[in-house]
């Protein structure tokens, strides 16, 4: 996502590719859950992601929760 994209005007959850330091809208909406805690999250506040799981996630916390559920290796 750059700053000159515009955020899509409907409400609902969007689906989006997560990509290294941007993500891309595939359907249209406000909102990604975050895939620890099921909390919706503006696209406009969307900050961390994995391209890996491509899984959003709400804060630093959801991530290191995340990580710490993965097994080694």
């Amino acid at each position: 996502m750059n700053r000159f994209e515009r955020f899509p005007e409907p409400h609902g959850e969007a689906e989006v590719r997560y990509l290294d330091g941007e993500f891309r809208i595939l359907r249209p909406g406000s909102f990604v859950r975050c895939a620890v805690t099921g909390q919706a999250i503006p696209l406009d506040e969307l900050r961390y992601w994995s391209v890996d799981l491509q899984e959003a996630y709400f804060d630093p916390q959801a991530v290191l929760t995340r990580v710490r559920e993965r097994p080694a290796g």
